[in-house]
């Protein structure tokens, strides 16, 4: 795909999140119960109702299989072994937040080839920002070039965004006793947080577990506004499980080297 064409469909795919958004989540907004899938998370009529309009809306862009994330597992298993080129979709991510009447939840979509993502967008409707990128073509943040700074923080200044709830490692006891940073947060949305890293509003992330809905625009957007990221045994972020990666990232290189060199090297004490 050409980089015009790429921003036209990427626009396209703007639009049409946006509108889902007003449409079908934030009418539901406060006013609908949450159930408890299997796996122990949560789900609402919005996450529902957003992905039966967005997999309808995205056939009218490119008619390609969808994986999203309310769909069984061995459909999007299946999709992603047989199609080379699909859509990937979180019809509603931060369900807990959206629950619970906090104003940190997205919605996000995109277009991947061969288990990357080419283009992509993430749409917080209360804060009406639309994030997007096409690979080798840049970022935006509504519409504006959305571009890191070269010079940040050392990580004892730095602020990071951790999520450690499914982690297999030593890190959260490690991070319970160690602080390397100066304040820590965590938003509950991982699509946003890709998103709030790409545009500076904190400085390092780690996540020990993310679904492929739940990093693929994020990521892309994180790398071409200039941000950095890897897996966490593995430098090349894009070589991990698709179905379940860890993320180590940062939005400058010296901050990157020094945070994925300090998580390592704790790991290998």
């Amino acid at each position: 795909m050409s980089s015009r064409a790429g921003q036209e469909v990427a626009a396209h795919l703007v639009r049409t999140v946006r509108e889902v958004a007003v449409r079908e989540v934030l009418p539901r907004f406060r006013r609908v119960p949450a159930f408890s899938k299997p796996d122990g998370s949560i789900v609402t009529e919005a996450d529902f109702e957003a992905q039966r309009a967005l997999v309808e809306a995205l056939r009218a862009i490119e008619p390609l299989p969808v994986v999203a994330e309310e769909m069984h597992a061995e459909d999007q298993h299946a999709v992603f072994a047989d199609a080379p080129r699909f859509w990937c979709v979180d019809p509603l991510d931060g369900t807990k937040n959206f629950s619970e009447g906090v104003e940190l939840f997205s919605l996000s979509v995109a277009l991947m080839e061969n288990g990357r993502p080419v283009l992509g967008t993430v749409y917080d409707p209360i804060a009406e920002e639309a994030f997007h990128a096409v690979r080798g073509a840049g970022a935006w943040l509504n519409g504006a070039p959305l571009v890191l700074a070269r010079e940040g923080p050392r990580l004892r200044d730095a602020q990071a965004e951790v999520s450690l709830r499914h982690d297999t490692s030593r890190l959260r006891g490690v991070l319970k006793r160690e602080r390397p940073y100066a304040r820590r947060q965590y938003c509950g949305c991982a699509t946003l947080a890709w998103c709030h890293l790409a545009a500076a509003r904190f400085d390092v992330m780690l996540h020990s577990c993310q679904k492929m809905w739940d990093y693929a625009a994020g990521s892309l957007i994180l790398e071409e506004a200039g941000g950095f990221l890897s897996g966490l045994n593995t430098d090349d972020y894009w070589s991990a499980p698709a179905w379940s990666r860890t993320a180590i990232a940062a939005r400058t290189e010296d901050l990157f080297l020094e945070w994925r060199g300090w998580i390592r090297g704790r790991l290998a004490q």
